[in-house]
């Protein structure tokens, strides 16, 4: 069973309850689930099933959020008797869970997970994230 929260601007997050915690999102790569689109024009058409999936530009909210970049270790030569520790660094993403993120479907692909479509996009196919601050 698929169970998400609601906050004021209707924003999907991960709780406890649901499976999405045994995802991980590795690299620079972000986790969205799609926004169902209208299915009918702003004149009152409908459109058929297939349209809305085969818009350049998609929306959606974003459920899981990679570390993000990892940073290349520093060069020290000079003291190789200290011993490294191996832990990568990461320069983290702007994308947060719960953020409605506009993002080129071209960039982005599609996986079903218990049933539910999402799609895993690159940071760089995000064009712009609408984020509700708490003041």
């Amino acid at each position: 069973m698929f169970i998400v929260t609601r906050k004021k601007s209707a924003a999907m997050k991960v709780t406890p309850d649901n499976k999405l915690k045994k995802l991980i999102v590795v690299g620079d790569r972000v986790l969205i689930k799609p926004v169902r689109q209208s299915d009918r024009t702003e004149s009152g058409l409908y459109l058929p099933p297939g349209v809305q999936e085969k818009e350049k530009i998609q929306s959606g909210y974003v459920i899981k959020v990679g570390p993000g970049y990892p940073l290349p270790l520093p060069a020290d030569e000079d003291e190789l008797w200290k011993g490294r520790d191996e832990q990568v660094k990461y320069l983290p993403l702007q994308a947060q869970e719960g953020d409605l993120a506009i993002f080129l479907q071209k960039g982005a692909i599609e996986v079903m997970y218990e049933g539910e479509k999402y799609f895993i996009v690159p940071q760089s196919s995000i064009l712009m994230l609408e984020r509700e601050e708490e003041l």
